[in-house]
């Protein structure tokens, strides 16, 4: 019998944005590649444990011939002889369809799965039912986007008990109408770690170098200029990047603008002017602790473990962070 993709995921959508997706921890290596799969015409489907994967495509199908959730794990299952080793999640994209869950009884303790609105959280050998509420309970409080809401919950699933064995990969794949690069495919957010130590920490730092990099946002009404501490910091990063060889000071002047300008080209920051990189700098860096004047004072709010003395982290995670105000497109 091939390896269990033991694991717990959440399976949800968005009915304002129109958005699907799926997110996955699990002690298996490249999870990503064996449980996700979404379409923005269609819905998504996780499918674990002993995982069938053409669970995944035949879903989709069926959720877009019309079947209801239910429905749909009702025809995967019926004629499937290892249903009883399975799990599945399916969420699809009609608001009126509820989520639905598979756990077959032969998946490893802890399974069990769950639904809310919009959602469906499964998982299997985990340390306990907890983690299943935790994922759901974090995914109704989180406020943000979808791909915010999926990773609050994989972090509040592991913090619960998580995967009995351990850590080791996880995933966030999420479709949209036109939300592709260029808008030529579905493919929103499309983001893997397939083997780390700390798997979701990972995953997020991952996803917000791809959100600045790749996901658009609303224009703001108005900018900040960087000044002061936060003027300095940012400068001494740049510096330790090698983008800037002033003095740093505490005036965000035109020779920091270059530097920041040529930071924007190297990390294919285009989607942002370089205006809008320069506010949410100047948004994402206060109150962070990291304003000092050093380039390497503190870890990332954010992310308490960061490195702090990794400048790119620090400066990718403050524009995160600021431009987080703007809504997506």
């Amino acid at each position: 019998m091939p390896a269990r993709p033991s694991t717990f995921s959440i399976a949800a959508r968005d009915p304002e944005t129109g958005a699907v997706g799926v997110a996955v921890q699990s002690k298996f290596v490249g999870v990503g590649a064996v449980v996700p799969f979404v379409s923005a015409d269609a819905g998504a489907v996780a499918t674990q444990s002993f995982a069938n994967v053409a669970y995944g495509p035949d879903g989709l199908d069926l959720l877009r011939e019309g079947r209801a959730p239910a429905e749909a794990i009702d025809r995967l299952t019926a004629d499937d002889d290892e249903a009883p080793s399975r799990q599945v999640g399916i969420v699809g994209v009609d608001p009126d369809d509820s989520p639905a869950a598979f756990t077959g009884e032969e998946c490893h303790d802890h399974a069990g799965d769950r639904q809310g609105d919009h959602y469906t959280v499964q998982g299997n050998i985990l340390e306990n039912a907890d983690t299943l509420d935790a994922m759901a309970e974090a995914f109704e409080a989180t406020d943000g986007g979808l791909p915010e809401r999926l990773i609050a919950a994989l972090h509040a699933g592991n913090g619960a008990g998580g995967d009995k064995r351990g850590e080791q990969a996880a995933a966030l794949y999420v479709a949209k109408p036109e939300g592709g690069y260029d808008g030529r495919n579905d493919r929103w957010v499309d983001v893997r770690v397939d083997d780390h130590e700390r798997p979701i920490e990972e995953l997020e730092r991952v996803f917000k170098i791809y959100d600045v990099t790749l996901l658009e946002r609303e224009a703001p009404d108005e900018t900040r200029e960087l000044t002061g501490e936060a003027a300095v910091s940012v400068q001494s990063s740049l510096a330790a990047l090698g983008f800037y060889d002033g003095e740093p000071t505490a005036e965000f002047g035109g020779d920091a603008r270059d530097a920041l300008e040529s930071f924007r080209g190297m990390n294919n920051f285009e989607n942002h002017s370089l205006p809008v990189l320069e506010d949410a700098l100047a948004r994402g860096w206060e109150g962070t602790g990291e304003s000092d004047g050093s380039a390497d004072s503190g870890a990332s709010a954010t992310d308490p473990d960061a490195s702090a003395t990794d400048p790119e982290t620090r400066l990718v995670d403050a524009i995160w962070r600021g431009l987080s105000r703007l809504d997506r497109v």
